[in-house]
């Protein structure tokens, strides 16, 4: 079974529990082989391998992504998902699923890191 979307919207869901439940594979899995993962305040990463390592990097420092409600523009098989913490365009794989290929992510700027006591 393929772990990516049925849908652009699905998508953006996707991304947003994987890091909630900070699961590499998952992550790693919605994105695009050659993808590009640009956090707002970290180094672009590319490549899934890249990909999962800043996932846990963002991790580590106690932040997340929650997408919130997306506007979506779909052009084919080329959809613009804007979302109040991050802008993704996504492409429809061979299989029917539908990946990330850029991602540009704001990865809760808005709230503090967990402090842990």
């Amino acid at each position: 079974m393929s772990r990516g979307a049925r849908t652009p919207e699905e998508l953006e869901t996707l991304l947003e529990d994987a890091f909630i439940t900070r699961d590499r594979t998952a992550l790693r899995a919605l994105f695009d082989e050659g993808a590009v993962l640009a956090p707002a305040d970290a180094p672009e990463a590319r490549g899934g391998a890249a990909i999962a390592r800043a996932g846990a990097a963002l991790w580590a420092g106690g932040r997340t992504y929650v997408g919130g409600r997306a506007r979506v523009l779909q052009a084919r098989a080329t959809a613009l998902v804007v979302a109040p913490a991050g802008i993704h365009v996504a492409r429809r794989a061979g299989d029917g699923t539908w990946r990330v290929a850029i991602a540009l992510l704001d990865p809760l700027s808005h709230i503090a890191p967990r402090r842990t006591p």
